[in-house]
This record gives structure tokens, sequence and C-alpha cells, in this order.
């Protein structure tokens, strides 16, 4: 077409569809970054937690014997946007244990702690930007579907605070955090399990 030819109304169409794809470029950038979540009232402090803070709640240093409950393995890695491995990164989970009992002062129910669950625990990312905890398979707690929480940071700034479900849990449907987010949100933080060398293990990749 020559430039004579370029009328307004195909000029104005252009643009139209030059901005629509912006537009749905951004928001499918925006989707596939791991959606936040509240943090809650159970965050420990460091001097709630105990001494070892290792990835490994299932095993608390100087306790013999190990954490109750189904022992899981949780992996995954930390990348951008664009893909690229985030090393270097501290993420941090904690849950209640079998119990539904939460390693904080706060929680203060008549309900007796498993001595043998770190309750807290924290990994630094590899330089492919993966990470790995042992613990266990998420509990009940009152009003709420079982989940992990997990927070990712540096040594001066925090970059995500976020929880982890079990895919296609029958209470997820009930949690009012879990409902909030979209299908794919949903998705990205689900924990899907197979049956790994080790026992139990799902693998949930964080986008930031």
């Amino acid at each position: 077409m020559k430039k004579s030819q370029l009328t307004r109304r195909t000029v104005l169409s252009r643009a139209s569809v030059f901005l629509a794809g912006l537009i749905t470029g951004r928001s499918a950038s925006a989707s596939s970054v791991t959606p936040k979540a509240a943090e809650g009232p159970f965050y420990p402090t460091p001097g709630m937690r105990s001494s070892d803070t290792d990835n490994d709640l299932v095993k608390v240093m100087g306790v013999v014997q190990e954490a109750g409950g189904r022992i899981i393995l949780l992996k995954g890695k930390i990348t951008n946007k664009d893909g690229e491995p985030q090393s270097g990164l501290r993420i941090e989970i904690w849950q209640c244990d079998l119990n539904g009992k939460y390693l904080h002062t706060g929680d203060n129910r008549e309900i007796t702690h498993d001595q043998g669950f770190q309750g807290f625990g924290h990994d630094i990312t590899a330089n492919d930007g993966s990470y790995q905890f042992r613990t266990i398979m998420p509990t009940k707690y009152p009003g709420r579907t079982p989940h992990i929480h997990v927070k990712v940071c540096t040594e001066k700034k925090e970059l995500l605070t976020t929880q982890f479900y079990i895919q296609d849990h029958s209470d997820n449907r009930n949690d009012s955090l879990y409902r909030r987010m979209s299908t794919s949100q949903a998705e990205s933080v689900s924990m899907a399990f197979t049956d790994g060398v080790d026992g139990l293990e799902t693998t949930v990749n964080i986008v930031l």
C-alpha cells in the first residue's frame, strides 16, 4: 500500500490493534506473577522461633521424635517474569502442626504443640532459583482450608507473601482467601502431589 493510501481510518485501526496488543501483553504478564496473600496473624517473629530454622521442618535439632503428620517434600524454582532464575533469595514457610497449632504466642488455644515440628523454616535459592523444604501435609485450622504460608525476601526487602493450598481440597471453595483468586492464580499456588523417591512430593514454582 502506498503512503498516500493510508487513510485516517486505517491509521486508527492499526493503532487500536497495537494498543490492544500492549494491554493483552501486560495482562498476560501480570497474570503469570504469583498472587499475593495475607501474612496472617501467626508469622513467628525471631524470638518465637526454634533455634533450628533450616528447611527440614519435620526434624527439630535436639528432639528425638520427628513431627507427626504426613511428610511431604515441597520444592520449586523462583524466577522473574522473564523466566530468569532468582538465586540467593530467602524463602520462608510456616504452618500449623498436625494438631492445628501454630508456633506463635498469639495462638493461645489449649492445644498441645507438636514438639517435633519446627513450625517455621527457611531456604536460600540456588543458582538455578531452586528451593526445597521437608515438611508435613498442611492441616486444618479453624475457619481456613489447609495451607502453607510463604514469604520471599532479600536481606533488605520483602518481595512476596503468599499461601500454598492442596489442589482440589474440598475446603478450598469455602475459604475466603482462596476464593479471591482467579482460576489461573489458584492453580499457580496449588500443590499437586506425586509419589517421589522419598515419599510424597509437590512442585510449586514462584514468579516475581
